[in-house]
C-alpha cells in the first residue's frame, strides 16, 4: 500500500491553526512545524511502508494560463508562509519520505500521475487529502481510495457516490456544474450538488444534458425549465471548469518505483541540523529520542 499525501493541504491547515512561531533567525516556522508534526504522527500511527508527499511547485500552474482567475485568492502566498514551503519539503525528506514537485503542475496532478503508474505496477494507493478534486482518482476496483485524515474518513467508489452522488470518473463534470469556490471556479447558477448529481445520473456528462426541458422527463430536479435554460446559457463555462478540474495523470518526467517510495528511517544528521536551525528542540527529541 502506497500513501500519497497532498502536502499543501497539511501546510495550509497548520498555517491557519497554529500560533506564530519563528526560528532563532526570525524565519517563520509555525506552518512547517505543524506540517512536520502531522507527518510524524501519520507515519507513527499508520506505519505505512511506502509514502510520498507531493507539493505544488508554486501557487500558480498551467491552469492559470488557461484561466487567469483560477485560484485567484492564492496567486501569492502570505509573506510569512512563503519561506515555509521549502522547510516542509526539507522536513519530509529528513523524516525519510520522498517528495515530489514539478514546475507548472499542481500536487494533485503529481498524485494522479503516480496513481496511474503505481496501479499499473499492481500497487494499492491511499490518497491522503481533503481536496474533493482528488475523488476522481478513486477506482471501482478499490485499488485507489481517498482518505481525509482530519475527519478520519476514507472513501472508496461507493463512498464517493454516497458523498457526491456520482461515480468517481464524473467528479470533473460534477464540479463543472456546481463550481468550486476553493479554486475560484464558477459553475452553473442555480445548480447545486443534488441537482448536478441527478443530471449526471440521467445524462452522463455536461455535453449530454438536453437544452430542451422536455428531454428532462423523469429527472429528479425542481424547476426543470429554469435549470435547463441556465445549463444551456452557462454550458461553455461549465465545460471550462470541468477542464480545469480534470487532473493530469501524465506529468512529464515524473516516474517513481515502489523501491523509491519506501519509507526510510529518519536521518539523524538531517533531523538534528534542521531542528537546531529552526529551534525545534521538542520535535527533535520526539524524532530522535
Amino acid at each position: 500500500m502506497v500513501h500519497l499525501i497532498d502536502g499543501h493541504v497539511w501546510i495550509f491547515r497548520a498555517y491557519h491553526a497554529l500560533p506564530w512561531m519563528a526560528g532563532p533567525d526570525g524565519t517563520p516556522t509555525f506552518a512547517a512545524y505543524g506540517f512536520a508534526q502531522t507527518l510524524l504522527k501519520y507515519l507513527r500511527d499508520e506505519r505505512p511502508s511506502h509514502v510520498a508527499v507531493c507539493f505544488d511547485h508554486a501557487l500558480t500552474s498551467f491552469r492559470n494560463e488557461l484561466e487567469p482567475g483560477y485560484k485567484a485568492d492564492r496567486s501569492e502566498a502570505p509573506a510569512d508562509l512563503e519561506p515555509q514551503f521549502d522547510l516542509c519539503a526539507e522536513a519530509a525528506r529528513a523524516l525519510g519520505v520522498r517528495t515530489f514537485e514539478a514546475e507548472g503542475f499542481e500536487a494533485d496532478d503529481l498524485i494522479a500521475t503516480l496513481c496511474r503508474q503505481l496501479v499499473a505496477r499492481r500497487a494499492r494507493v491511499v490518497v491522503v487529502s481533503a481536496d474533493k478534486d482528488l475523488a476522481q482518482l478513486v477506482r471501482e476496483d478499490g485499488r485507489v481510495v481517498l482518505r481525509d485524515d482530519a475527519r478520519g474518513t476514507t472513501l472508496d467508489a461507493d463512498g464517493v457516490r454516497g458523498k457526491f452522488g456520482v461515480d468517481p470518473r464524473r467528479i470533473p463534470d460534477w464540479l463543472g456544474l456546481v463550481g468550486d469556490a476553493v479554486d475560484s471556479l464558477p459553475g452553473v447558477p442555480g445548480v447545486g450538488p443534488r441537482s448536478a448529481a441527478a443530471l449526471l445520473l440521467a445524462f452522463g456528462s455536461i455535453e449530454a444534458i438536453p437544452a430542451d426541458p422536455a428531454g428532462w422527463s423523469g429527472v429528479a430536479v425542481r424547476g426543470a425549465a429554469r435549470l435547463a435554460a441556465r445549463v444551456e446559457e452557462h454550458r461553455g463555462r461549465a465545460l471550462r471548469t470541468r477542464e480545469l478540474a480534470t487532473l493530469v495523470d501524465r506529468v512529464p518526467g515524473l516516474d517513481a518505483s515502489l523501491r523509491q517510495l519506501r519509507v526510510r528511517a529518519p536521518d539523524p544528521k538531517r533531523v538534528a541540523e534542521l531542528c537546531e536551525r529552526l529551534g525545534w528542540t521538542g520535535l527533535r527529541r520526539r524524532i530522535l529520542g
